[in-house]
């Protein structure tokens, strides 16, 4: 390749595609503008690493530390990401649709604006993660903790949130048409001006939410 790949390398606008870095260390790795298509960093530790403006669609990355390392406003189409640590990452308007995310770290992970749309989340930890303006829409989420997270103005019609864990998540201007909400956990949770248009709501807990109409869940006969 010609490259020094290594802790710290600078790898501004590299050819990498397809390349073998299966287990590399590029902590801190400045690879901004790199060229990664369909390379294999499966489990390779890319910590703190700058990737902005990489295109890293079709690269495996199962099971890549990718804690802190900014990737935000890619498209990462058909990205194997599943078991990655995204701890901390931004990912800020990156485009996720189809990928894989099984199994992956997500504790505060910064998703304000990214497209997830149809992504299989299922069980996920995104609590108190920040997803404002992000599109869920077809989402699989049932299971998934998404206590505390910031929902404002998400797209989530028609996403699968069965048994979700919702409390205290701020859902102010969400859309949630058409989800299905069956047993979800909505405590706490502020639904302010949200959109529940033929939702499915069955043995959800309201109590205590902010309905769309901005009163509390039972005042004043106010129901969700």
């Amino acid at each position: 390749m010609g490259y020094c790949i290594g802790p710290s390398a600078k790898l501004i606008n590299a050819d990498l595609r397809k390349a073998n870095l299966s287990g590399a260390n590029l902590n801190g790795a400045d690879l901004r503008l790199a060229d990664l298509s369909d390379a294999d960093l499966h489990e390779a530790d890319l910590i703190g690493a700058d990737l902005y403006g990489a295109d890293l669609r079709g690269a495996d990355l199962r099971g890549a530390n990718l804690s802190g390392a900014f990737l935000s406003g890619l498209v990462l189409s058909w990205t194997l990401l599943s078991g990655a640590n995204l701890t901390d990452a931004w990912l800020t308007d990156t485009q996720l649709t189809d990928v894989d995310l099984n199994g992956a770290v997500l504790s505060d992970v910064h998703l304000a604006g990214a497209s997830l749309r149809d992504v299989d989340l299922h069980g996920a930890d995104l609590s108190d993660v920040d997803l404002s303006g992000a599109d869920l829409s077809g989402a699989v989420l049932y299971g998934a903790d998404l206590s505390d997270a910031i929902l404002s103005d998400a797209d989530l019609h028609e996403a699968d949130l069965i048994g979700a864990n919702l409390s205290g998540a701020g859902l102010s201007g969400a859309d949630l048409s058409g989800a299905v909400l069956y047993g979800a956990n909505f405590y706490n949770a502020n639904l302010g001006g949200a959109n529940l248009r033929n939702a499915k709501l069955f043995e959800a807990n309201l109590s205590f939410t902010i309905c769309p109409n901005n009163l509390r869940h039972g005042e004043r006969g106010a129901d969700c």
